[in-house]
């Protein structure tokens, strides 16, 4: 009989820092993980603003810089394709960069469902021929039809994209639906359907509402600290309609003159400086790409 391959603890491998982000405070590297939220918070908006720029190598929301940019493998389930292309290019305006340049792959299959095991060998397939960075699956409702509720139906969907992401050393986002109503729960045990998908994440990230209508994104890893909640909003400038947080006063003395694209690197902590971070809701001297203040 095969045993199973062992090493001693000491000799298991370790990554440097800058290594062990896809996507700085926002996504690990090589990280399964769910984009959770109510209805209409812009999830689908999240997950292609992760999709441009990973593939781009620019900062997702104009911020959260991306370390190992690279090709994205995209199945966007519910939104026709038409749609898909402009939100694309929506985001792609407002982060000044030319879709046409991106390494982004649609999949434009009618139909893909995880729990068939005709379409689990497809799209393992494509995966191993294109060989992505990131994978994006959007939502998990339209992936297959079996019960949500049960542990035992969802295990094995979710342990076929962990496998898929230990195989081809990708990353894995899948976009997910929270509960009706349960704006007062804790983000992730808000997900509709098995507490599998809570547990099944490495970086989750979670949009909902906060009392004044205002989007608010959560992020939880599990081998990482998280950050602290942002602010949102699905801002519109000319064709380009995309989530940016919300900007301080760029006219602060601590921030000087801004430059759009320009990346700033926050004061220490003096003065109004220590409240401009709590306004932005990072942590000290964190490095982020600003966006236009209106």
């Amino acid at each position: 009989m095969n045993q199973l391959p062992v090493q001693p603890a000491w000799r298991l491998t370790d990554c440097p820092e800058q290594q062990r982000w896809l996507v700085e405070g926002l996504w690990s590297e090589q990280a399964v993980g769910i984009i959770g939220g109510e209805p209409k918070c812009g999830k689908s908006f999240l997950a292609l603003d992760l999709t441009v720029a990973v593939a781009a190598g620019i900062p997702c929301l104009r911020r959260f810089m991306v370390r190992h940019p690279g090709r994205v493998l995209l199945y966007p389930a519910e939104d026709a394709l038409h749609i898909v292309r402009r939100r694309l290019d929506g985001i792609c305006a407002a982060a000044g960069v030319d879709l046409t340049q991106l390494d982004v792959q649609v999949i434009t299959a009618p139909s893909l469902r995880l729990d068939l095991e005709a379409d689990r060998a497809r799209l393992d397939a494509t995966v191993a021929r294109l060989k992505p960075r990131l994978l994006v699956l959007d939502p998990f409702v339209r992936l297959h039809r079996i019960d949500e509720n049960l542990s035992g139906d969802v295990a094995p969907l979710l342990a076929f994209l962990r496998e898929l992401q230990r195989r081809y050393a990708i990353a894995v986002a899948v976009v997910h639906h929270a509960k009706k109503g349960a704006g007062t729960i804790r983000a992730g045990q808000a997900l509709r359907g098995s507490s599998e998908f809570h547990a099944w994440g490495d970086s989750n990230l979670y949009l909902r509402r906060d009392s004044d209508d205002r989007i608010v994104l959560t992020v939880e890893h599990r081998a990482a600290a998280a950050i602290p909640g942002i602010t949102l909003e699905l801002t519109q400038r000319d064709k380009a309609l995309a989530l940016e947080p919300v900007q301080p006063d760029m006219e602060d003395p601590d921030w000087g003159q801004w430059v759009p694209g320009q990346q700033f690197e926050l004061p220490p902590p003096r003065g109004r400086a220590g409240t401009l971070r709590r306004h932005l809701h990072l942590p000290g001297r964190a490095l982020l790409s600003a966006g236009p203040a209106d």
